[in-house]
């Protein structure tokens, strides 16, 4: 394959798992937005992405997602539980 001007393109041997990043993507996200949904996806994708990377390494990013999307899901029972100790969650309308 040639790149632009007719010299060879620099070829990687490794590839990154798209799964795997879509599942770090996920479980970064999830520690500040709806981590009751991203979460569960960051464990979904780290996982079929590490079953999809196999023997070959490069498992390292999809087992950060799987762990992160774990950590999301116990931060989300940690706010519940304060949430629940502390009367839930109310408005205050001044008046």
């Amino acid at each position: 394959m040639t790149s632009y001007g007719g010299q060879p393109a620099a070829r990687s041997g490794s590839r990154t798992n798209g799964l795997a990043i879509a599942g770090l993507v996920c479980g970064i996200a999830g520690f500040f937005f709806f981590n009751v949904i991203l979460g569960p996806l960051a464990i979904i994708f780290g996982i079929v992405g590490a079953r999809q990377s196999g023997a070959k390494g490069g498992r390292g990013m999809a087992k950060a997602a799987v762990v992160l999307g774990i950590l999301d899901l116990v931060v989300f029972a940690i706010l519940m539980i304060v949430a629940a100790n502390n009367g839930g969650f109310h408005w205050y309308v001044g008046g």
